[in-house]
């Protein structure tokens, strides 16, 4: 969609009983014109209200696309929005063309599948990725991706429940918080939602929260590895993190969407912690380590250990929600998965996910050799970059402005990003030491 085709309704009341008009003050996009349009009588909804501009990602394509209208031949290097690039391996694909095709013959027509998953690809996650650590596999949901599921969690827990999150950390655990009703009002003098617990996680506490000082909540947001900063935690630190859930009867929501990028001892799941399945749900995905951002699919862990303040399953609960709001995840990405999860698939995405190591190595390696301090890039496809003084969105405009490359304002993870930058590491080789290579000139 262009943007110049966007047009804005300004809704004028019908009548002066209705409710009082609000004034909303989006800037227009460019060329944006405004029209007057018929406005129901019904009201927008309350935490709709208290979302801040718009969500991160979005805002950046729109950046992105107005400067490669201003600069159409500057050879834009898309270095932001952590989006694959690497063609999914053939062995994958073929699968899912097989499956698709089987679907126009009478033998391999398939309908609705199981809103849980296909077995076959329980089994699968189940043996892959927790084999050691006892997760079974009716305790793994499928999905279309691990943010959803996040919605479908926000969903399960409702609106009553307390919600820390690190800071920085991925803005899809924040607005939806805002959006159930958890979130409270945004306070604009420290940049924070006064209902949330922000848990501070930079280079000087090693990127994990200080919990002697933590306030205690019902559910905790943590990724790892973390996007933004690429900081996988030890074991000794999801070790404490499990303690301090179990202590406090919280609720841990552990996102490992990065977790085949780990390369050092850094735990791969929260269960491999013991006791974690008491305390904790683990969200992941198939999109940065298959290459399927597009193809969409995921799954989340519920184990049947995890137990209400009054006893009863969460697993059971969560259940229902996934058969009420999801009629399951795509026959034929399921069927790439599978394919993924095989011994000569996942050999094939484990070079993919080496190629991307290296970008971010080439990255970081930029970075640092202009005196700058770097973090990331080592267990997540990430390079997090510090810019001491500076605003995160003045660094990306500039950065943007003058070598024409996209990142992300560190701002845009939470208040705990201000002075920094995440730079994705998903990119073709030629681009990556391009990028290199603008940057040493910028800022040698």
């Amino acid at each position: 969609m262009q943007y110049s085709q966007l047009s804005t309704r300004i809704c004028i009341p019908y009548a002066v009983s209705l409710q009082p008009k609000t004034t909303w003050n989006r800037p227009k996009f460019n060329n944006e014109k405004s029209t007057v349009g018929h406005c129901t009588r019904v009201p927008r909804n309350a935490n709709m209200e208290k979302l801040q501009s718009g969500y991160l990602f979005p805002e950046i394509c729109m950046r992105e696309f107005e400067h490669s209208q201003k600069y159409p031949q500057a050879g834009l290097i898309r270095l932001g929005v952590g989006d694959t690039t690497e063609p999914i391996p053939d062995i994958i694909t073929s699968a899912m063309a097989e499956h698709a095709h089987a679907l126009s013959t009478v033998q391999g027509y398939r309908g609705y599948g199981a809103e849980q998953g296909d077995t076959a690809l329980r089994k699968a996650i189940a043996e892959t990725f927790y084999r050691d650590v006892g997760v079974k596999a009716n305790e793994v949901f499928v999905s279309d991706g691990a943010q959803c599921d996040i919605s479908r969690l926000q969903m399960l827990m409702g609106p009553n429940v307390s919600v820390a999150v690190q800071d920085p950390s991925f803005p899809g655990y924040i607005d939806s918080s805002v959006i159930v009703g958890q979130a409270g009002m945004f306070q604009d003098e420290n940049g924070k939602y006064e209902n949330i617990v922000y848990m501070k996680c930079g280079h000087e506490n090693n990127f994990f929260p200080d919990l002697s000082t933590t306030s205690r909540t019902d559910i905790i947001f943590f990724c790892s590895p973390n996007n933004p900063t690429g900081y996988a935690a030890s074991r000794q630190q999801l070790q404490q993190l499990v303690e301090f859930a179990k202590a406090n009867g919280s609720i841990i929501v552990y996102d490992s969407a990065y977790a085949t990028y780990i390369s050092d001892e850094s735990p791969k799941s929260i269960f491999e912690i013991p006791g974690a399945k008491e305390v904790a749900i683990e969200v992941s995905s198939f999109s940065k380590f298959a290459g399927f951002t597009g193809v969409r699919l995921g799954w989340t862990v519920v184990p049947e250990e995890l137990l209400y303040l009054n006893g009863f399953p969460v697993i059971k609960d969560y259940n229902r929600i996934v058969c009420t709001c999801f009629n399951g995840a795509s026959s034929v990405a399921q069927a790439g998965g599978l394919a993924c999860l095989s011994k000569d698939g996942y050999r094939a995405l484990s070079a993919v996910v080496d190629y991307y190591k290296g970008n971010a190595g080439i990255i970081a390696d930029a970075f640092a050799s202009l005196g700058l301090k770097v973090y990331g890039g080592k267990n997540a496809p990430y390079v997090w970059v510090h810019f001491p003084g500076m605003s995160s969105w003045d660094i990306f405009s500039e950065i943007l402005e003058k070598t024409h490359i996209v990142t992300v304002p560190g701002r845009g993870f939470g208040p705990g990003g201000e002075e920094y930058i995440r730079v994705s590491a998903f990119g073709q080789r030629e681009r990556i030491l391009e990028a290199s290579r603008r940057l040493k000139n910028l800022y040698k």
